[in-house]
């Protein structure tokens, strides 16, 4: 280098060039254009050719929005003082660094650049976005690849939690924590999860990430050697996944079966949860299953055996039998007699004097009723039994109370077109017909004779025990 070169450099390093002058990408071409005016004026070219390199090669390419390698030129109280190689070293608050006992001047540090030159004319850097955005970087190249990264939970929020991963917060989805529905996302606080990123937002700088994503991939292999491995009759463990008014999904490690609610127990219930509850582990049978669809069909009541085995030796013809009232309908009301066994006590059933139209006259669901078996039909599964029957049947005493010929006083229950029914005694009522009222007059409507509630005396014309009917005469 010439001595008028090095003179040069000492005595005009250039400080009239403005600082617009050689920012941003161009600064170097900007230099040169300014030297051109400058050596035009000043200096011979070939010292202005050789002032040129040595700028060209001093001055570095710097951006907004970009990292580069800087070095710690001075530490001060709040700040710290970074050369990016720019025409004037940048700043970055002192608290950005984690180990600030650790930063010595003339040690390499990454920054980002946030500003060129704010309104004092300075470079605002930033450690702590050059850690996130290379961070951010990572996560985005993984992403990229599918590849699986560690993170922490440190929260939750609503309709998830949080992770940390690797320095950025991420967002775990609860549908995407596990293949099972997660009731307590409590319980992952402070746990450490392997994770799949599955969504970036780049503007808003939110990442999605999920862990059932992983589980699945770990459970199909496991899920493909169980489908294949199963057999009509063979007996798993499971886990009650879900429950629904049709059934309960049972998880039999990777792969999900049914129960219809029909194959839950042999007796009657109400609904699925009458007899498992979530997350109870259970036995179920293989029913029947399509490789194809992957579909499972369960059973848990085909465990035990069939109530109605041996059903004559448990309940022969005139047992006295108690159960619970479980149904009623309008011909009778069904008893259960034990889970799986239904005994029908017909209308005609419920008591030898009383008229009975509905059950609900005799009995109530839930009532605890006591009756005697009086059929059994094992091929068809149907048992009758009868209330009435636990007592002599009380018309065989009426034939001596109430002989033919002999007279009673009674009272008007009910008028009909064709006579009148008369209560000789509570649960006991005879018809006057039309024709029986009187000798004498001729009457189109018993209403012309008595009213309801009125005492009349008859006479008893027939007793009918097996159709139990009383004929009275007035």
């Amino acid at each position: 280098m010439s001595e008028h070169t090095k003179e040069v450099l000492m005595e005009k390093p250039l400080s009239n060039l403005s600082s617009s002058s050689i920012k941003g990408g161009n600064q170097s071409s900007k230099v040169i254009s300014r030297l051109s005016a400058i050596r035009e004026r000043d200096y011979p070219k070939s010292d202005f050719e050789e002032l040129a390199k040595l700028y060209d090669k001093t001055v570095t390419t710097v951006k907004e929005a970009e990292i580069f390698s800087g070095k710690v030129v001075m530490i001060e109280p709040e700040f710290v003082s970074v050369d990016i190689g720019f025409k004037s070293p940048g700043i970055i608050p002192r608290d950005e660094f984690k180990n600030v006992r650790d930063l010595h001047e003339g040690m390499s540090v990454e920054v980002y650049v946030e500003k060129l030159e704010d309104k004092d004319g300075k470079v605002i850097l930033s450690h702590k976005r050059a850690e996130f955005m290379r961070i951010w970087q990572r996560i985005t190249l993984s992403a990229e690849k599918g590849e699986v990264l560690r993170g922490i939970v440190t929260r939750r929020i609503k309709g998830g939690l949080v992770v940390d991963l690797i320095g950025v917060e991420a967002f775990l989805p609860g549908s995407q924590i596990d293949i099972r529905p997660v009731r307590d996302f409590d319980v992952f606080l402070g746990k450490e999860l392997d994770v799949r990123v599955v969504k970036i937002n780049q503007p808003y700088e939110n990442v999605v990430v999920s862990h059932k994503i992983l589980v699945e991939e770990e459970m199909a292999e496991q899920r493909l050697a169980i489908i294949k491995s199963l057999e009509k009759g063979q007996v798993l463990q499971g886990i009650v996944k879900a429950i629904t008014d049709f059934g309960i999904f049972i998880d039999l490690g990777g792969v999900d079966g049914l129960v219809h609610i029909t194959d839950l127990s042999w007796g009657r219930i109400n609904a699925p949860t009458d007899v498992v509850k979530l997350d109870e582990e259970v036995k179920v049978v293989v029913l029947d299953f399509d490789q194809e669809k992957k579909r499972i069909s369960l059973g848990m009541k085909q465990l035990t055996p069939h109530p109605w085995e041996n059903i004559e030796e448990r309940y022969p013809l005139r047992m006295k039998v108690s159960g619970r009232v479980v149904s009623l309908t309008d011909y009778g009301a069904f008893i259960e007699l034990e889970k799986g066994v239904e005994g029908l006590v017909h209308i005609s059933e419920m008591s030898w004097t009383q008229h009975v139209k509905h059950p609900s006259q005799i009995v109530s669901l839930g009532q605890t009723v006591e009756a005697i078996v009086v059929e059994l039909n094992k091929d068809e599964k149907k048992l009758a039994l009868s209330v009435k029957q636990l007592e002599p049947d009380p018309w065989f005493k009426l034939m001596e109370k109430y002989p033919i010929g002999s007279r009673h006083t009674g009272i008007v229950k009910t008028l009909q077109s064709f006579g009148a029914f008369v209560e000789l005694e509570k649960g006991v009522d005879g018809l006057i017909h039309i024709s029986d009222l009187s000798w004498t007059k001729k009457i189109r409507h018993p209403g012309e004779i008595v009213k309801r509630g009125d005492s009349i005396d008859a006479v008893i014309l027939d007793l009918n025990i097996d159709q139990r009917r009383i004929s009275l005469g007035h």
